[in-house]
């Protein structure tokens, strides 16, 4: 009898083992998404340490909550989303983060100075400053590769707008090209409004189109400061087409979902942070 009590309950620990394994699991990985939710990237070596686990069990994690559609896999580590940005339409782009766009324009109007002459890239987000920037300046000299901020702008008399020449590009609403970029070497500027569709810290700032990469590149070149103008949803992210290194930039204005933990990161690498409020 006492025999038989024991193999069945040999049986029920036997059966049951799997079920606590998994348990287990699910509850380690429920820990690393909760971590990935307050970060937006997690390493291999932080989550061991945290959840006191291997190398290879954390890796095994991370490969399973990947295949679940959970996170995505990267060097050294996890994100919650892609950090690779697919290029859209800029019809589509000026439908999102529209009102996160308006106030971070508005904050780049207080790097304007009268007399001032400027550069503003391609984007929907620089195309914001062409749209809110109010006749409070006596004079205003503004170089530009968008079609629509020039649009926006032309008509103030108080503005000597300058449309760089060359190819347009549909998706962007912008010229390119070999004339564009031999226009834009024979012009300097004392601030450079810039956007992207990424900034990250080990890529920099990036876009989708290698094409347009290639003439922010040439306006950094010819900018006395650069003004990176980008929502909270751009960092941490990355473009097929890299601009320029972070080292080059000497400020960020972005939004009130930029993460405490970035913005130190970007203030330790000497660039200047404002939260467009």
């Amino acid at each position: 009898m006492i025999s038989k009590l024991l193999h069945l309950i040999f049986i029920h620990i036997y059966i049951n083992l799997p079920m606590k394994i998994n348990n287990i699991n699910n509850i380690r990985q429920q820990e690393i998404l909760e971590e990935l939710n307050f970060n937006h990237y997690v390493s291999v070596t932080e989550l061991c340490k945290k959840l006191n686990v291997s190398a290879v069990t954390i890796r095994k994690d991370l490969t399973h909550l990947e295949k679940i559609g959970k996170l995505y896999r990267t060097h050294g580590g996890a994100t919650r989303e892609s950090f690779i940005v697919k290029e859209r339409h800029v019809n589509k782009k000026e439908t999102l983060q529209v009102e996160e766009k308006s106030k971070i324009a508005k904050a780049a109007l207080n790097f304007i100075e009268d007399n001032d002459f400027i550069t503003i890239s391609s984007g929907t987000t620089t195309q914001m400053v062409a749209q809110v920037i109010e006749n409070n300046y006596t004079k205003l000299t503004i170089l530009t590769s968008s079609l629509k901020s020039a649009m926006l702008l032309y008509g103030n008399p108080n503005f000597d707008v300058i449309q760089l020449g060359g190819d347009v590009r549909t998706k962007s609403g912008s010229v390119m090209g070999p004339y564009a970029e031999l226009m834009i070497s024979n012009y300097s500027c004392s601030k450079l409004f810039i956007g992207g569709d990424g900034v990250d810290f080990d890529f920099g700032l990036s876009t989708s189109s290698t094409m347009e990469a290639k003439m922010n590149q040439l306006m950094i070149q010819n900018s006395e400061k650069v003004i990176v103008l980008a929502d909270s949803t751009k960092i941490n992210k990355r473009g097929f087409g890299k601009i320029t290194d972070l080292d080059k930039i000497h400020a960020l204005i972005t939004d009130e979902g930029v993460k405490n933990r970035d913005v130190e990161r970007f203030e330790d690498l000497g660039i200047e942070v404002i939260i467009a409020r």
